[in-house]
């Protein structure tokens, strides 16, 4: 259906607004702009499943948006708005992020337009392995070549469903077809930190702004909109590991705000107990569309795309804001906000995390060792040497904690952790580089596309396109 010229963009009017001003300031050969903008492929698969006595039918989309490298790699959603045009947006937004951060991956994203909540855990699995049946027969999901992983309204649950159905009906393909989805649980081949891994992701990236900036996170206040999973571990990493201070968070069901800070570890308790933002005990707001417009040192938008338009920012009272969701910020929106002087930490730097993490997860899938178990031992033994020649010097025992702390060679979360950090802030490290070296570029979020398409560019050089 056409789209109405007078309404507002959509989230792929937006991106493909933020590809046409990267390549203003690029040299790229006749056509290539094209080739790299536009989507590959994008299927759409519409099937029956028997649930409650009848034939439901439901619809599902994967987009490949770049093959340059393979996999590609992106998650897959289940949601009622989800559709064709938005798998689009977020798979041509994975190919930038790839690129960007460094990880050898395509980009594709996958939707179903489902709402998980109506259904049971029994029929969620059966629509769940339907879809994959469906997906694997058009070699939308294989280790080698499409990567799926969790989204909104999928989990460690839906992945563990689809890696089993993927080994079940790929029979040739067992000895990797753990890595035919990552996001998995850790007792189906998942790894420590996945869960995390774009919360912490973010934390990363702030803390590397500030340090940049000569300054620290300690202190600073935040609004977090959207609660969930990766809304939840930012939230809890900034205050716990940097000494940052919520003092917002919006949800649906309304707002919560506390001046001193919320304790974000009883709100997830709370949360994951069921309970609702009213009862939980801080100061109430019932929904409305100026809670994020509330004062604060730092805005997360980490639900949705397009929560910020033309429409309210220029009454955003937030001094930086940084996107854990994709896409929050469109680009009418991103004018103004920059107009005003308000820095914007783009989507594709910023929620990384996970597909780093879930880089290390098929990594690890495809060697089939755990991380760190080679080295393990003799790094513990040398540490230890080290250990016992600073004791000769000081002529006295190292306190027995730091001999435990010097000896103690990391386990797989902190190898995850370790991983992620370096990977994430030197993205945006890359990104600030360039704006500094080339400041007509005027955002980091231009930054960071022009780095991402100069790569996919270089790709396709290499391959003869």
């Amino acid at each position: 259906m056409p789209r109405d010229s007078a309404a507002a963009p959509s989230f792929l009017d937006s991106v493909e607004a933020q590809f046409d001003r990267a390549f203003a300031h690029l040299d790229l050969p006749p056509g290539l702009p094209e080739r790299i903008r536009g989507t590959n492929s994008n299927y759409c698969v519409t099937f029956g499943v028997r649930l409650r006595g009848e034939l439901h039918s439901f619809t599902g989309w994967r987009a490949v948006h770049s093959e340059h490298v393979e996999p590609v790699k992106g998650g897959i959603r289940y949601a009622l708005a989800t559709d064709g045009e938005e798998v689009a947006a977020l798979a041509a937004l994975m190919t930038l992020k790839n690129a960007l951060v460094g990880v050898p991956f395509g980009g594709s994203k996958g939707g179903l337009k489902i709402d998980p909540k109506a259904w049971t855990e029994p029929e969620i699995e059966k629509i769940t392995r339907r879809f994959t049946q469906e997906l694997a027969r058009r070699g939308l999901i294989s280790p080698g070549r499409n990567v799926p992983a969790p989204d909104m309204g999928t989990g460690e649950r839906e992945m563990a469903w689809m890696a089993d159905e993927y080994r079940r009906i790929s029979p040739l393909e067992t000895l990797n077809a753990g890595a035919c989805v990552t996001g998995k649980p850790l007792s189906r081949g998942g790894i420590a930190g996945r869960t995390e891994a774009t919360g912490r992701g973010v934390a990363n990236v702030l803390a590397e702004h500030f340090e940049q900036a000569g300054e620290s996170l300690i202190g600073k206040t935040v609004i977090v909109q959207g609660f969930g999973n990766v809304g939840s571990h930012a939230a809890l990493t900034l205050v716990r590991e940097h000494g940052a201070k919520v003092i917002g968070v919006i949800e649906r069901d309304g707002s919560l705000f506390e001046a001193n800070g919320l304790d974000v570890a009883a709100l997830i308790a709370h949360r994951a107990n069921g309970g609702g933002l009213a009862d939980f005990g801080a100061t109430y707001e019932a929904p409305g569309p100026e809670a994020i417009c509330a004062e604060c040192d730092i805005l997360v938008p980490a639900a949705m795309e397009n929560v910020i338009t033309a429409d309210n920012a220029h009454k955003l009272r937030a001094r930086l804001s940084i996107e854990p969701a994709n896409g929050p910020v469109d680009a009418a929106a991103d004018d103004i906000l920059t107009e005003r002087g308000i820095p914007v930490i783009p989507d594709l730097c910023a929620n990384a995390g996970g597909v780093i993490v879930s880089y290390f997860e098929w990594v690890k899938n495809l060697t089939h060792m755990p991380f760190g178990l080679m080295e393990r031992r003799i790094s513990q033994r040398r540490f230890g040497h080290v250990a016992d020649l600073v004791e000769q010097g000081l002529a006295g025992a190292i306190p027995a904690t730091v001999r435990a702390e010097l000896t103690e060679t990391g386990s797989e979360l902190d190898l995850v952790r370790s991983g992620l950090e370096e990977m994430i802030r030197a993205a945006y490290r890359r990104m600030a580089d360039r704006l500094r070296a080339e400041p007509e570029l005027g955002t980091l979020r231009r930054a960071g596309y022009v780095l991402a398409i100069e790569e996919v560019a270089a790709a396709y050089r290499d391959i003869g396109i």
